[in-house]
């Protein structure tokens, strides 16, 4: 596998690095992280899809490789849109394939509410619709993770998720297994790295008051034309399946896929089903790219 770091400078002058994974021919498959505010590493190569597809894969501003802003404003998820806009120039496409995970999904849907003749693809991973007016509520995530009753984690797990999603206890280890389809070696040590990856004062900023304008957003993807997967897994508590149906309703060629036995990370959970949906959905029928 390749990999390569360039970097470029965003209009304000941050300077912006992204990977570059993958030995693929056609254009990149541009990515953007959740977290919100995690470093793309994190995603690796997406449990394989840079096999298939060459990734670029974006550190946003003041996380990973990418350099601290001079205005910590510019972290809100709306003042971003334009980092991902000097990326598609900076790669030389014309249009462009998207992929965005969990919080990285409403940067990207703002990025195509403001440019969509811009996406020629979006596919939207676990992707809480805060952009839409539709964040994950407590009773989506205490339904998802009583699902999981039959885990060896779960008594001691669950009160503590239940007092977590009630906003009565701060966030505890202890609930991280209900963030994974599968609760193993791999996936605590993905877990371990989240607070080490992750700018927590961004993560503050991003959805702060501002970054997001639902009827605006909504009004603009009602026009979108670039075909749309929204995949969910089915164990995710943000979103859940339900929710993630809805958030494709928003697009005029909107899809939805829910991965068997999958959390909020579905290219750990089972990398070829992962692989394989969103390699069939970015190679149907012949709309160009680049």
């Amino acid at each position: 596998m390749i990999v390569t770091m360039p970097a470029f400078t965003a209009p304000d002058g941050t300077r912006l690095a992204y990977h570059l994974r993958g030995e693929g021919g056609d254009a990149p498959l541009v990515v953007l992280p959740g977290g919100p505010m995690r470093a793309s590493a994190y995603l690796g190569d997406l449990g394989g899809l840079g096999r298939r597809r060459r990734l670029a894969l974006l550190d946003l501003r003041g996380s990973g490789n990418s350099a601290v802003p001079a205005d910590p404003a510019s972290y809100r998820c709306d003042r971003q849109v334009d980092d991902v806009e000097a990326l598609r120039r900076e790669l030389g496409l014309e249009r462009m394939d998207l992929l965005a995970h969990s919080a990285g999904g409403s940067l990207a849907m703002r990025y195509a509410a403001r440019y969509p003749e811009r996406v020629a693809r979006l596919v939207l991973v676990t992707a809480a619709p805060r952009a839409l007016g539709m964040p994950a509520t407590p009773e989506d995530r205490l339904a998802a993770a009583r699902l999981r009753a039959g885990e060896p984690w779960f008594e001691r797990a669950f009160p503590v998720f239940r007092a977590w999603s009630a906003g009565e206890a701060d966030f505890d280890d202890a609930v991280l297994p209900f963030f994974y389809g599968r609760w193993d070696a791999t996936a605590a040590a993905h877990a371990a790295r989240d607070e080490a990856e992750t700018n927590e004062h961004a993560a503050d900023v991003y959805g702060s008051e501002g970054a997001y304008d639902p009827p605006a957003t909504r009004a603009a993807l009602a026009g979108l034309t670039a075909p749309v997967l929204v995949l969910a897994g089915e164990l995710d508590g943000g979103p859940r399946p339900g929710l993630a149906r809805r958030t494709a309703a928003a697009f005029p060629h909107g899809e939805c896929t829910v991965q068997p036995g999958a959390g909020h990370y579905p290219w750990l959970d089972d990398p070829e089903w992962f692989t394989d949906r969103v390699t069939k959905f970015l190679t149907a029928g012949d709309r160009p790219h680049g």
